[in-house]
């Protein structure tokens, strides 16, 4: 993977073809690219570095979200293999400041709280959190049935802006990604997001704007309707 990259060398001579390059300070071109590959490769590197510690740490995850981080629907866990590294690390961090899991209709996020408490400081939460983005996603088995059509207009109407065409996630507007989510999560979520249980906390900015998202929905069937379109995305043609 490092071979990919641009070394020094190679950055150097293509600004010496152009007329700019060539009126340019040879050593601070030169210093400006080394600059930028080495860079690259300590930013790669750190996070397979925060990846790798985050494996053993993710040993108290894997008891409910699998060893996969595949999810596990009986103990109403979610999927969480491949999920953004700065979500999975944003919401741990909203467990342990009590940002999120205090309300109490929310006992799994209480549960969540408690267990998020494990993981000894933000240092560990941020391998925890690179480890489960280096996890290949996760696929729904079996998707929910329902109108693809109306769900497909809903969506791209409602979620797809912040969440992605194929719901893919939007890290630069701290969405997640919501394809691998099964049904009764994806329903509770939003439900909490609804009622008040969740999104409530005024510094979960991206939270109370899914709070707000999520009192504009009509009808139950068309929450249903969206869920069925997403479980579409992500799966192999």
């Amino acid at each position: 993977m490092l071979a990919s990259l641009s070394r020094p060398n190679d950055v150097m001579s293509a600004a010496a073809e152009s007329p700019h390059g060539r009126a340019a300070s040879q050593p601070r071109l030169q210093r400006i690219a080394r600059a930028s590959w080495l860079g690259a490769v300590l930013f790669m590197c750190s996070a397979a570095s925060l990846a790798a510690e985050g494996d053993k740490l993710f040993a108290s995850c894997a008891a409910c979200h699998g060893a996969k981080g595949e999810g596990n629907a009986t103990l109403n866990a979610p999927a969480i293999a491949g999920q953004d590294a700065a979500y999975v690390e944003r919401q741990l961090l909203n467990f342990r400041n009590r940002r999120r899991g205090t309300h109490k209709s929310d006992v799994f996020g209480a549960q969540m709280q408690a267990a998020a408490t494990v993981l000894p400081n933000d240092a560990a939460v941020a391998k925890v959190a690179s480890y489960v983005a280096s996890l290949p996603k996760s696929v729904i088995a079996k998707p929910a049935t329902g109108n693809l059509h109306n769900g497909k207009n809903l969506y791209n109407g409602k979620c797809g802006a912040c969440h992605g065409g194929v719901a893919e996630g939007n890290q630069a507007l701290k969405s997640p990604r919501l394809a691998g989510l099964d049904a009764s999560y994806l329903k509770l979520q939003f439900a909490h997001f609804r009622d008040g249980v969740r999104g409530t906390d005024p510094q979960d900015t991206p939270g109370r704007q899914m709070a707000m998202m999520a009192k504009t929905l009509p009808a139950e069937r068309d929450l249903d309707d969206i869920i069925a379109f997403i479980h579409q995305q992500g799966r192999p043609k």
